[in-house]
């Protein structure tokens, strides 16, 4: 392991790196950091690939600026695009779960020309998320508390973290809360819904992006909590080099945890079937 830091005005962020081969960079989300992905990435590197785990900002232990609006979607996707230029050693099988499913999908539309591939766990693209109905604004519920500044941290907080140990349903909850409250980043990594996902987005119009020209994985568990299956598997609508859509049986939220072969496998099988493309 290597570790790295990429430097973006006054952002830092840490990355780490392992193994040899074709990049492949790995984007967490919320409430984790790189190490969402720590059981992955072996399997990963012994299949010949390089991996690239930073910590996003706000998180872990990159930099964690105050300020709202330097968590908007555009510094987001910048951050990553900086990391591809500097680490990435050509285009990069993009890989996301949750929030960092999110920032791939906007990166891939945006900047096409850094990404080979892409693969987003949970999360599909934002115009099929927000355009899904009913039931995901349900499953969102709790993207209302985390708008307000103050009331998230005081819900996830309550009665010993008692939402985080029951409904998250982490398979590293006691290491996450631990995590969350070192470096202020209880509310940090909350600013990404604060920045992203104001209150009114539950009746605006869905985003338009251009359209995703690589060729991307989706992939879903059918005990996600937090996401429904269409908003995924509507997301080929949004795909002009073909989706791959892989709804996994049995499984929750944290893939990358709950079965890392599974998820290794089914990202490693979609590198290879695309190689050619």
């Amino acid at each position: 392991m290597d570790e790295r830091v990429v430097q973006r005005g006054d952002v830092r962020l840490r990355v780490r790196t392992y193994g040899e081969g074709e990049s492949v960079l790995l984007l967490h989300g919320w409430p984790d950091t790189g190490d969402v992905w720590s059981e992955v990435v072996p399997f990963l590197v012994h299949a010949g690939y390089r991996c690239l785990v930073p910590d996003l900002r706000g998180c872990g232990q990159s930099s964690k600026p105050e300020d709202v609006a330097a968590y908007k979607m555009f510094e987001l996707v910048a951050d990553v695009m900086a990391i591809i230029d500097e680490l990435g050693e050509g285009p990069v099988v993009l890989v996301g779960h949750d929030w960092g499913a999110n920032v791939a999908w906007v990166t891939a539309a945006y900047a096409p020309e850094r990404v080979s591939r892409l693969a987003a766990f949970s999360v599909g693209h934002p115009t099929s998320f927000r355009s899904s109905g009913l039931e995901q604004q349900i499953k969102s519920w709790y993207t209302l508390l985390f708008a307000h500044e103050g009331l998230g941290e005081a819900f996830l907080r309550r009665h010993d973290y008692e939402a985080m140990r029951t409904w998250l349903g982490h398979p590293r909850v006691e290491e996450v809360i631990t995590e969350l409250e070192r470096d202020g980043q209880m509310r940090t990594h909350l600013l990404w819904y604060r920045a992203n996902i104001p209150p009114e987005a539950f009746v605006a119009d869905p985003p338009v992006l251009p359209p995703i020209a690589v060729p991307t994985l989706g992939v879903w568990s059918t005990g996600d909590f937090a996401l429904s299956e269409r908003q995924m598997s509507n997301s080929r609508d949004y795909c002009t080099a073909g989706f791959h859509f892989e709804r996994l049986e049995g499984f929750g939220h944290w893939l990358p945890l709950e079965s890392p072969q599974v998820a290794s496998d089914v990202l490693i099988n979609f590198v290879r079937a695309t190689e050619e493309q």
